[in-house]
């Protein structure tokens, strides 16, 4: 199996995150958090001696935010990520908490969604963006960490005029494809003419276009839905991509854990063959 195939795991107060890494055989991870009480010291700790002893590698922390969130098109965007400044203050102390954190525990990077960036790159709230994601990315940069922002609410061009205007040499996209598709952003393969040099991870995931123009496209398994697998990996991998693939799959139950091991296999053959490389 492919060392660079891996799954996203919770960190929770009553268990170790890495048994659910362990259970699939897998030895590569990204940590999701939305609850910044769990971001100690000691937690910390404990989560490297955990990855050192299995032999896990835990590529990124995803850091969440407090306050609300609604994944759609009617209030997603007036209360997702630090574009909105009713939150702002609030979600920059929460990420630099995860900053702090991924410091501690010896990760490379925190992962977060921003929020639906202006796409008028004259608009007032954008130049507010470019500060405060500025502002982060020094505070990491003292820390040795980088800041990935995961695709999805903003357009290919809308993101890549960010993190040029921000300018700072620790900036990075963790590139999930089926977010660009479930926003009706882009088709994957093809942003990747548009920031593909900026891919720095990579989540797995698939879905559909939106049908109901207030709502997210349709998540599914991976192979099953608008991603173009084979052409994307073959594409990324082209440009010279050597990341790894972070298999999230937002459903739970029996169905979420088979639909993983699915994608394992799925990735394994895809990663092993000649077209895709």
């Amino acid at each position: 199996m492919s060392k660079r195939i891996g799954v996203i795991v919770p960190m929770a107060a009553d268990r170790d995150a890495l048994d659910r890494v362990a259970d699939f055989g897998l030895s590569v991870c990204q940590i999701n958090c939305w609850d910044q009480a769990l971001l100690t010291r000691s937690t910390a700790d404990r989560l490297t001696r955990s990855a050192s002893e299995r032999g896990i590698r835990i590529t990124s922390l995803w850091g969440g935010w407090p306050g609300p969130k609604v994944w759609d098109f009617v209030d997603g965007p007036t209360t997702l990520g630090i574009v909105p400044a009713r939150y702002r203050r609030e979600r920059v102390i929460a990420l630099e908490k995860a900053g702090e954190f991924a410091e501690a525990a010896g990760l490379p990077a925190v992962v977060t969604h921003l929020g639906f960036i202006p796409e008028n790159a004259g608009d007032p709230l954008f130049a507010e963006v470019v500060d405060t994601v500025g502002g982060l990315a020094e505070s990491y940069a003292r820390r040795g960490i980088e800041f990935w922002f995961e695709t999805g609410q903003e357009t290919p061009v809308t993101m890549l005029r960010l993190i040029e205007a921000v300018g700072a040499s620790n900036l990075g996209l963790n590139l999930d494809p089926a977010n660009l598709i479930l926003y009706g952003k882009a088709n994957p393969c093809d942003a990747l003419d548009v920031f593909g040099s900026h891919v720095k991870s990579v989540h797995a995931k698939d879905g559909f276009y939106p049908t109901d123009p207030m709502k997210l496209g349709e998540e599914v398994r991976v192979g099953a839905g608008a991603v173009d697998f084979p052409r994307f990996v073959t594409k990324l991998e082209g440009l010279g991509y050597e990341g790894t693939y972070i298999i999230e799959r937002e459903i739970s139950g029996s169905e979420q854990d088979a639909d993983i091991r699915a994608t394992i296999a799925y990735l394994d053959r895809l990663l092993a063959s000649g077209s895709a490389l």
